[in-house]
């Protein structure tokens, strides 16, 4: 159609972004469904559904009727505020990368997502990677295809890489994680030269209802409000925003260890702070939700660990955990428990891993990832692979692939070029931490008394609110000044040298 005023296309503009939320908002539903709540042999029905909802989202994706609408938008920049222009910005990329995709690939990829879950989920709980390969072989193709139609410009893993962090390429990550591993091997290299922490009493039994109770009590002081976030329990942990008055997160309990749970709730309720700290006026939009996945994990890596392992937070739910657990931790003191959940350990379990060589884990998917898009891995292959680079990068031996190249969800969910975030979002948070002391001054005097409104008011004034209205880079350095990957060694260095009087 031809529009003859602005205010018309912008009312058009608006109804599309609420249709569009709506369909997705409908289709993550189903997806957190599927993990939470629905029978396991309901995948294929699922599927079906998944397989409708996707063309239409696909169609309003594409629609000529969209092209018009920001193609007359665009002539008529000068006269939009800030919020529409971003809209259409965003609006623009999405539609000139999803038309490239033809319409059955889109379609079959949704439906072969919706299938591979299932397959994953199987796989790993019987151990089974022969069972899982045919599935990411088939993601795996597609996500190389797909990143020809993003922008054949660019490497096929850039163009992935890019989807999740706007502008990140190999380049940019490369002496990234090199800086990290200069600093990170050494300091590892020295705790393993000196007495380890004894976190045994953590791996005492401890009933999953009363974990249960204790995750509630968590939510509770991170300040988020269950009216609007509930919190379930999934094989692998994971939170769903749809709005900032609907945030679904999930955990996995361990009878053995129960701060796997613990970190998850507190990780993802990081996640979910970010979500419901967006304001109002970007709901139902392009713009609702975070800048980027290095901006979100940004959030929930600086409430798991920054304040989530700090001395301060240990001492304001120490109290609980020992009201609710006073068998296990009968024998344990409060510096006792600080010690064993900081504890540096090279591990098998990105997820339970320590905050110090968490980011060897990331590596190790990132080098991966880079070969299977970059076609010098096959996918038979991955799990002799991973094993090889869990023993070079930290020294462990991989007992059978549940532990190993099956552990994540990711791949399964077609999140290829993810991992490099979890990794970017520590460093980002670390160099968050400066700026928000240097404004506030000590701010874990009041997380002590259990008191995070100061955290999160700060973090919610100056990256929660702006949803994705800025781009990342562009937040980041507004709030922090130059991305400064030193922050966090720093960080790191001084935080375990401490914990373990190195020299």
């Amino acid at each position: 159609m031809k529009y003859e005023s602005v205010n018309q296309a912008l009312e058009d503009l608006r109804k599309h972004q609420q249709t569009v939320s709506a369909y997705q908002h409908a289709m993550g539903v189903m997806n957190v469904d599927a993990s939470t709540a629905a029978p396991k042999g309901s995948w294929e029905g699922r599927g079906q559904t998944m397989g409708i909802l996707s063309e239409i989202a696909y169609q309003l994706d594409t629609d000529p009727r969209l092209d018009e609408m920001l193609t007359f938008l665009e002539a008529h920049m000068q006269e939009l505020d800030p919020q529409q222009k971003r809209q259409v910005e965003v609006l623009r990329k999405g539609f000139d990368e999803t038309r490239k995709i033809p319409a059955q690939e889109f379609v079959e990829y949704c439906v072969l997502l919706n299938d591979a879950q299932a397959a994953w989920e199987k796989a790993k709980l019987e151990n089974d990677f022969d069972a899982f390969a045919p599935f990411l072989e088939k993601i795996m193709a597609t996500n190389r295809r797909f990143a020809g139609y993003y922008n054949p410009s660019l490497a096929p893993y850039d163009a992935l890489l890019d989807r999740y962090e706007e502008g990140l390429t190999m380049a940019a990550l490369d002496p990234f994680f090199e800086k990290l591993r200069a600093a990170i091997v050494p300091l590892i290299a020295k705790i393993q030269q000196v007495p380890q922490i004894d976190d045994s009493f953590l791996h005492r039994h401890y009933p999953v209802e009363t974990q249960r109770r204790f995750s509630d009590y968590l939510m509770e002081v991170m300040g988020i409000d269950r009216s609007y976030c509930t919190l379930a329990e999934t094989e692998h942990p994971f939170t769903s925003g749809f709005n900032n008055k609907d945030v679904r997160i999930t955990t996995h309990y361990h009878a053995d260890d129960p701060s796997a749970s613990m970190f998850s709730v507190i990780h993802e309720g990081g996640h979910a702070l970010y979500e419901l700290g967006g304001d109002d006026c970007y709901n139902f939009t392009v713009l609702q939700g975070g800048a980027s996945m290095g901006i979100h994990e940004s959030q929930s890596r600086f409430y798991e660990n920054i304040i989530g392992r700090s001395r301060a937070f240990i001492h304001a739910i120490f109290p609980r955990a020992k009201e609710l657990f006073p068998e296990q931790l009968a024998d344990v003191d409060e510096e006792m428990f600080y010690r064993a959940v900081n504890k540096a350990q090279p591990s098998l379990i990105r997820t339970m891993a320590d905050e110090l060589t968490y980011a060897n884990h990331i590596m190790i998917r990132y080098e991966m990832e880079k070969q299977l898009i970059g076609g010098t891995l096959e996918v038979r292959d991955v799990p002799k692979e991973w094993n090889r680079l869990y023993k070079e990068y930290l020294g462990v031996e991989v007992p059978n692939d549940t532990v190993g190249c099956l552990q994540d969800t990711h791949w399964a969910s077609g999140l290829v070029g993810y991992f490099p975030s979890y990794a970017l979002g520590s460093a980002y948070g670390a160099q968050m931490l400066e700026k928000m002391q240097a404004d506030l001054g000590d701010v874990f005097a009041d997380v002590a008394n259990g008191d995070l409104s100061k955290v999160t008011g700060w973090l919610k004034e100056h990256i929660h609110r702006h949803a994705s209205f800025k781009k990342p880079g562009q937040l980041f350095e507004e709030v922090c000044g130059e991305f400064d990957a030193s922050c966090f060694t720093d960080y790191l260095t001084k935080k375990y040298t401490e914990l373990y009087n190195l020299k």
